[in-house]
C-alpha cells in the first residue's frame, strides 16, 4: 500500500474484531480502543487524545482475550491517570463548525433550540439548558449537522459513481475518519463537521470510492481525486489539524 495515513485504513471486513471494549477503572467505565501493530513486541496501554478513554496495542501474535486481561491488570493505572487529567470546563469556550470557530454561549433557558448567531465579537452558537447539559446538547447538535452534511456529500458522490451505499453510520473513533464495509455500509466520525467543508467532502468521497475499489490502488486514488479535486489539500489538513478535533468540544 503506497500511502499509510491514520485516517486511511483498510475497509472493514464482515468479521472484523471489536474496535473497542469497556473496562471498569476505579469507579468509572472506560472505553478502551483496540489497535493491532505487527511491529509491536508487547502489549502497550495509553490514554487517548481526548483523555477520557484508553488505547491498547496488540502485538502481531497477540489476542483480544490477552489484551483484555492486560488492560484489566492495569485498571488502577488508568484510573490514576484519568484522575490526574485537567478538569474540562463545564461549558466549552468555543468550537469550530465547518471550519469556523464559534464561541459557545449558554442561554440558561430550559427551552429553545441550538442555533448559530452573529454577535458583535464574532460567530457564536447558542445552547439552551442548564450548565451540566450544555456539552451534551452541543454534541448532539454537531452530530445532527454532521449526519446532514455527510448524507448530502455521500449522495452526491454515489450518484456520480452509480453506487448505492446501504447505510451511513456516525462514530467517534480516534483511529479513522471513515470506513467502508463489505456490505456497503459507510461509517464516519461525526467530528468531521468541525473541519472545513472540503475536508468532510474528501472523506465522504474517499469512502464512496471504496464502493468501486475496495483497496488503495492507483485506480482507487484516481476515482477519489475525480470525486474530490481537493484530496491532497484535505489529507494535509487532517494530518496537521485532525488530532485537535478529538479534544473538542
Amino acid at each position: 500500500m503506497p500511502i499509510r495515513l491514520p485516517f486511511l485504513q483498510k475497509p472493514e471486513n464482515k468479521r472484523s474484531a471489536p474496535a473497542s471494549f469497556p473496562i471498569l477503572a476505579g469507579e468509572s467505565l472506560v472505553e478502551v480502543t483496540v489497535r493491532r501493530n505487527a511491529r509491536a513486541r508487547r502489549y502497550t496501554l495509553r490514554l487517548d487524545r481526548r483523555g477520557d478513554g484508553a488505547i491498547v496495542t496488540i502485538p502481531k501474535r497477540g489476542s483480544l482475550t490477552e489484551a483484555k486481561a492486560f488492560v484489566t491488570r492495569h485498571a488502577d493505572w488508568i484510573a490514576a491517570r484519568l484522575a490526574a487529567r485537567p478538569d474540562m470546563p463545564e461549558v466549552p469556550v468555543a468550537v469550530p463548525i465547518r471550519g469556523v470557530v464559534h464561541r459557545v454561549v449558554s442561554t440558561g433557558s430550559p427551552r429553545g433550540r441550538v442555533c448559530l448567531v452573529a454577535l458583535d465579537d464574532g460567530p457564536a452558537i447558542e445552547v439552551p439548558g442548564e450548565t451540566p447539559h450544555v456539552r451534551r446538547r452541543l454534541t448532539d447538535h454537531l452530530r445532527k449537522e454532521a449526519r446532514a452534511d455527510l448524507a448530502a456529500a455521500v449522495a452526491r458522490h454515489a450518484e456520480t459513481l452509480g453506487v448505492h451505499p446501504q447505510a451511513i453510520r456516525l462514530k467517534d473513533t480516534t483511529s479513522r475518519w471513515g470506513s467502508a464495509s463489505a456490505r456497503d455500509v459507510l461509517a464516519f466520525s461525526w467530528r468531521l463537521v468541525m473541519a472545513p467543508p472540503f475536508v468532510l467532502d474528501y472523506v465522504a468521497a474517499h469512502e464512496v470510492a471504496h464502493l468501486k475499489e475496495m483497496n488503495h490502488s492507483d485506480r482507487f486514488w484516481t476515482i477519489c481525486e475525480r470525486l474530490c479535486p481537493a484530496t491532497d489539500a484535505a489529507k494535509t489538513w487532517l494530518n496537521k489539524n485532525g488530532a485537535g478535533l478529538h479534544r473538542l468540544p
